[in-house]
């Protein structure tokens, strides 16, 4: 197997012996006797394991089997595609639309004129607001302005209800999506769906669930819950059978996001001077929260989009000697770049974002003075970068984000702000699982984790890093996907 030279010292096809679940040894090609089964290579490139370090895993694997309005060129349109969709358990519920370009505005008259006496659930591809009409929102308890949308929290609710489906239904959408992510050469991701998550994944590996490794949020509702008993970072997941799933990080989400215009900002959104975004929660709360945490054995993982909650989580991080990460970092103030990587906190970024978002970033943030999506920056400051998706908001696909990393484009358009591009060789070690800080070494030593690639992830041109074709993917040396 032939890695690039950045990867190893010497060019050349190698031999990587596995043992234990780990690398045990590595030789050039021949030099030693194969001993116990062989995978050939085939020329291919071996990489480290690939890693999603932001998954909402439940609600990116139940997406197959919601309508998809991310083709909606209005709110009429979006209307007219979820009266269309099939009725499941009494409902229509359909994700992915970002209204911030549509000519017209959802409305609860709209809705319900299209869909009727059937709920209706329409969710923003930034998770961040659901559309709900009449019935809808009577079947679950909540009201609405006219518009029929519910922002923020309300949200989260409906949507954690939405997600709440029974376990075996559950079960069977999260073995699917795992094998999909396998066959995209990734080994772990850091589940951060809004549910008490130990019991799911223990019950999951009793069950035979086998082919990722994972570890899983905690939110400011379950904190009391996890101190008492006992649950740190790191930790295997008690009643598991097998160490595949961990304890994560506490997970606060401090701000809103950018489709929704509720992103924290500290320059107001145009034509409302007085919308900056909001902050969910305040200083004292977060500070309050995070030393918790730390007293309690938990890093910390605080969702910040806007530059002014960069700032403030930030700021708590230095007050509480938190360790962690903050979640997006899609606006920062220049004077904040480099104080990620004095506080020791990795940027958990979504490259995707960028791209997706860049006409709405060139409008309705172009009057803001942070920086937007400021990879190369973060990275040339010295702070540690691990990418992700944010899946269901895109696709869980570590070659796409790397794609957007190094090439800030998609679809044929002309790279935007690219000097905010990553290296190939930092992008690609943000995608393992200590992140772009360490490198991403194919090493005796190592955990058995790893991708078997057939081009070189280094050299390929946005096309090809996209379209990646993984041979193979091995998890503790156990092969997880073969093509």
């Amino acid at each position: 197997m032939g890695p690039g030279s950045e990867l190893l010292p010497v060019d050349g096809p190698f031999d990587v012996f596995l043992e234990g679940g780990l690398i045990s040894d590595i030789a050039p090609r021949g030099a030693l006797r194969a001993r116990g089964p062989v995978l050939d290579g085939e020329g291919g490139w071996l990489i480290p394991g690939l890693w999603d370090h932001h998954v909402h895993t439940m609600q990116w694997a139940l997406e197959s089997q919601r309508a998809s309005l991310g083709q909606a060129v209005s709110a009429t349109h979006a209307a007219t595609l979820i009266a269309a969709a099939p009725i499941v358990d009494g409902r229509r519920v359909g994700a992915g639309f970002r209204d911030a370009f549509w000519p017209d505005r959802p409305t609860l008259a709209l809705l319900d004129a299209a869909t009727g006496e059937t709920p209706a659930y329409l969710i923003n591809a930034d998770v961040h607001s659901v559309w709900l009409n009449s019935a809808a929102l009577r079947r679950e308890g909540f009201e609405a302005d006219d518009s029929g949308v519910l922002r923020e929290e309300p949200a989260f609710e409906i949507s954690r209800r939405l997600n709440a489906v029974d376990p075996a239904t559950g079960d069977r959408v999260i073995r699917r999506m795992a094998a999909d992510a396998a066959a995209r050469g990734v080994v772990g991701l850091v589940d951060l769906d809004m549910a008490w998550n130990e019991d799911a994944w223990a019950r999951r590996t009793l069950d035979g669930f086998d082919a990722l490794r994972v570890e899983f949020g905690i939110y400011p509702d379950h904190l009391s819950r996890a101190l008492a008993e006992g649950l740190r970072t790191g930790d295997v997941a008690r009643g598991a059978a097998s160490d595949l799933a961990r304890v994560g990080p506490l997970k606060v989400i401090t701000d809103g996001s950018l489709g929704t215009r509720t992103a924290a900002c500290s320059q107001p959104y145009p034509g409302d001077p007085h919308n900056h975004g909001v902050l969910t929660v305040s200083r004292e709360s977060l500070v309050e929260l995070m030393t918790a945490a730390t007293a309690g054995g938990l890093s910390c993982a605080i969702h910040a989009i806007g530059d002014v909650a960069n700032s403030h989580a930030l700021d708590a991080y230095a007050f509480t000697q938190a360790t962690g990460t903050i979640e997006h970092a899609q606006l920062v103030a220049h004077a904040d770049i480099p104080r990620f990587a004095r506080l020791g906190v990795s940027a958990s970024v979504q490259p995707e974002h960028a791209i997706d978002d860049r006409d709405l970033t060139d409008t309705i943030w172009a009057g803001q003075t942070a920086q937007p999506y400021p990879l190369a920056a973060l990275a040339a400051s010295g702070a540690n970068l691990l990418l992700g998706s944010d899946a269901p908001v895109t696709p869980l696909d570590p070659w796409a984000s790397l794609a957007s990393a190094v090439f800030r484009t998609r679809d044929g358009r002309e790279p935007w702000q690219p000097e905010q591009a990553l290296d190939a060789v930092t992008a690609l070690a943000a995608s393992t699982h200590a992140g772009s800080a360490a490198p991403a070494l194919v090493a005796p030593g190592a955990p058995a984790d790893l991708a078997l690639c057939a081009a070189d992830p280094l050299a390929g041109d946005e096309g090809a890093l996209r379209s990646m074709r993984v041979v193979a993917t091995l998890l503790g040396g156990r092969i997880t996907h073969r093509a």
